[in-house]
């Protein structure tokens, strides 16, 4: 019968989950967390904030996101397509400095509002950013642990189970890699398949990500430049840091 501190990958530094319940699991005992989501709220995020823009992660996609992000004086993006800014990483390359954008996601933005709501820093990381977040988590946390959440995908378009996704799993991983130094010390076993995944398929990111399931759906779609932005490793120095409720680079403040 498991017991609730297996769930928390108990005695170990770094620790790594999947999706709202992972997050659940793991954040009470973590100092920080850091969230990954791929492709592509989490490169979206880096993208903007490189830019100089600030993030205002949204749970929905509906009438309530049009909602806060008027009660916040931010823009609302729109849908991946539109004329306008979006989930789409290349959409954002004009976004003007501080400009607040109201980013809806069903997967990264959610897990960001859920650790709002309790005493953990929250980072959001991926590919881009991997070594930065996770100097900037190992600073944070001062020793306490570390929990590195792979968003997943879903089994639908906004709902639906978790689907374990390739990308995040070799995000999650690189983020993994950048905290033990690529030793696996201190590592949770979970967070440890994690790196071994990314380190192992280091040298082929973009071709892996590019034909999984998620880089393909993306890649049919005409997003192929979305897909090439997010398997770049290492490329950004932003560590992507929730204050308030926005997300920002630490050098700045809402």
């Amino acid at each position: 019968m498991t017991t609730e501190h297996v769930l928390r990958q108990e005695h170990h530094r770094i620790r790594s989950g999947w999706g709202e319940a992972g997050l659940a699991a793991l954040a009470d005992d973590c100092a920080v967390v850091i969230v990954v989501d791929v492709l592509s709220f989490s490169t979206a995020v880096d993208v903007a904030l490189g830019r100089g823009a600030r993030v205002l992660p949204l749970r929905w996609r509906d009438e309530r996101a049009a909602e806060a992000a008027a009660a916040a004086g931010a823009t609302l993006a729109g849908p991946r397509g539109g004329a306008g800014w979006s989930l789409s990483p290349t959409s954002l390359h004009d976004l003007p400095a501080g400009r607040l954008l109201a980013l809806p996601s069903p997967n990264g933005a959610t897990l960001c509002a859920a650790a709002a709501t309790r005493r953990v820093e929250v980072l959001v990381g991926c590919l881009r950013n991997a070594s930065a977040t996770a100097h900037r988590a190992l600073e944070s946390a001062n020793g306490a642990p570390i929990a590195v959440i792979a968003a997943g995908e879903r089994w639908g378009v906004d709902d639906g189970p978790l689907r374990v996704a390739v990308e995040d799993l070799l995000g999650a991983g690189a983020v993994i890699a950048a905290l033990s130094g690529g030793t696996t010390a201190g590592c949770s076993p979970e967070a440890a398949v994690a790196e071994a995944s990314f380190l192992g398929c280091r040298d082929r990111l973009g071709a892996l990500i590019a034909d999984c399931t998620s880089g393909r759906e993306l890649r049919d779609g005409g997003y192929a430049a979305d897909v090439e932005q997010a398997s770049r490793l290492d490329v950004s120095r932003c560590a992507p840091r929730l204050v308030d409720g926005v997300l920002v680079h630490p050098a700045t403040s809402t």
